[in-house]
């Protein structure tokens, strides 16, 4: 019955990396912004080493680490501590053996300092991110924000994703998924049904190309992207510039091309959007290499000329671009 669907809806755990309060750049109107782990894809200039994993993980912050000699509790408490699983250098810990870890999460559980050992990710109910999400319904409803889903990658989760949408929508609370796409077309329909809002990108239109930046083709991608213009919810369909990878024109009418054609034109806009080199530091807390580390981005009035160029390109084909994501749209 109903109440037990309820009550079913909001036992439902994902895996959550992130809520981020008055965000105002993912969906119309100010909004919360729930960022869910693991992500199939492993796209170089990704801002989010840390909802790559669907399991919580630790990060080290060394610089945050108040010494051994004066705590230790992190070694006492790690059951591989022998093995080295924590590694130490000038009284302080400095990294994770990730090979030898067994994820237990335990160093962070005691480590009193604060955010040395910082866990990314923690099992929430739908229950309890709506608490969340709900203590700011008066900006939603001032502002016409709502709820944004975020990951890795939404779908990943999607019987989560999907019970948290409806939850949102019972509350007449709007929602937004920011998705890649990448899953089978049932589960993309799932969830997107749920949804009022939709964002999603194109990173490159040859597959070839787009396996060598992300790890994976974009024949399921660009399939899903077909339907999902057709099942509901408004369309913004983002693209992330990156000089010498996907700027090329080219590429950009190949894409202009796609929008026109196979999805008819049906996206409310197109927004370029400029590579920034956000979240080194998660990488090196992960123990990760940064993918563009030896990318030197141009200069800011460069890549604004060349942003620029690309949408007049997309706009002489009767596309909706615009630069940047901060444009005002009609959804």
């Amino acid at each position: 019955d109903a109440n037990q669907m309820s009550k079913d809806i909001n036992a439902s755990t994902g895996v959550i990396f992130d809520i981020q309060k008055f965000t105002v750049h993912d969906g119309p109107g100010i909004r919360t912004t729930v960022f869910l782990k693991g992500c199939p894809l492993s796209c170089l200039w990704c801002s989010n080493p840390e909802g790559l994993a669907l399991h919580p993980q630790v990060g080290v912050y060394p610089d945050k680490c108040i010494g051994v000699a004066v705590c230790g509790f992190c070694l006492k408490e790690c059951p591989e501590a022998d093995r080295g699983a924590l590694i130490e250098s000038e009284g302080r810990i400095v990294a994770i053996n990730r090979s030898v870890c067994t994820n237990c999460l335990r160093c962070a559980a005691v480590c009193p300092a604060s955010n040395a050992l910082k866990v990314w990710g923690r099992k929430m109910t739908v229950s309890e991110a709506m608490k969340v999400i709900l203590s700011d319904r008066s900006f939603y409803e001032k502002s016409g924000g709502g709820l944004t889903l975020s990951g890795g990658e939404v779908l990943t989760q999607h019987g989560f994703a999907r019970d948290l949408l409806r939850a949102c929508r019972t509350e007449g609370i709007h929602t937004c998924v920011e998705t890649t796409l990448h899953a089978r077309m049932e589960v993309m329909e799932e969830v997107l049904s749920e949804a009022d809002f939709v964002i999603t990108d194109i990173k490159h239109m040859n597959p070839v190309k787009h396996r060598e930046q992300t790890g994976i083709s974009n024949e399921v991608i660009l399939a899903n992207m077909e339907r999902a213009v057709n099942i509901g919810p408004p369309v913004i369909v983002r693209i992330p510039v990156v000089a010498g990878y996907n700027n090329d024109e080219e590429n950009i009418r190949a894409t202009a091309k796609f929008i026109l054609e196979k999805l008819e034109n049906k996206v409310i806009q197109i927004q370029l959007m400029p590579y920034r080199e956000l979240g080194t530091e998660k990488y090196a807390a992960l123990g990760m290499d940064y993918p563009m580390g030896e990318y030197s981005p141009p200069s800011r009035d460069v890549w604004e000329a060349d942003i620029r160029h690309l949408v007049t390109i997309m706009q002489s084909y009767g596309i909706p671009a615009v630069a940047g994501t901060t444009v005002k749209h009609d959804g």
